[in-house]
């Protein structure tokens, strides 16, 4: 879970996560209509714990399971999962640590990561 942004004096807290939603569905929506590509991640300590973000087709799609025909793959365990939705690690430094394990075109992985930073 990804910690609260500052909310403004009197805001619902329903609407501040409502806020960040909509900004990341924006923003992937966005990002599926710039050609974006189909992303492998498994979390490598955890059973089934492979899931697909797919933002290739024009319709972005988020599923369970695995893809083949992903463009980037990309493995680490739970707890840098954690760490990095908490920002206590940053992904660059989690991929130069051997944490974050990267097959595939990385420069779709530093786009996908620019597009959940400006959303969250």
């Amino acid at each position: 879970r990804l910690p609260e942004p500052p909310q403004p004096p009197g805001a619902p807290p329903s609407l501040v996560a409502m806020s960040r939603v909509a900004k990341l569905l924006d923003a992937v929506n966005n990002a599926a209509r710039g050609g974006g590509g189909i992303y492998q991640f498994d979390i490598t300590d955890v059973p089934s714990g492979k899931f697909v973000i797919d933002l290739k087709g024009g319709q972005p799609t988020a599923y369970l399971g695995e893809d083949p025909k992903a463009d980037v793959s990309v493995s680490l365990t739970e707890a840098d999962v954690v760490a990095l939705a908490e920002k206590k690690l940053d992904p660059m430094q989690a991929f130069m640590g051997g944490k974050l394990k990267v097959k595939g075109n990385m420069m779709l992985l530093i786009k996908l990561n620019e597009i959940l930073s400006a959303a969250l």
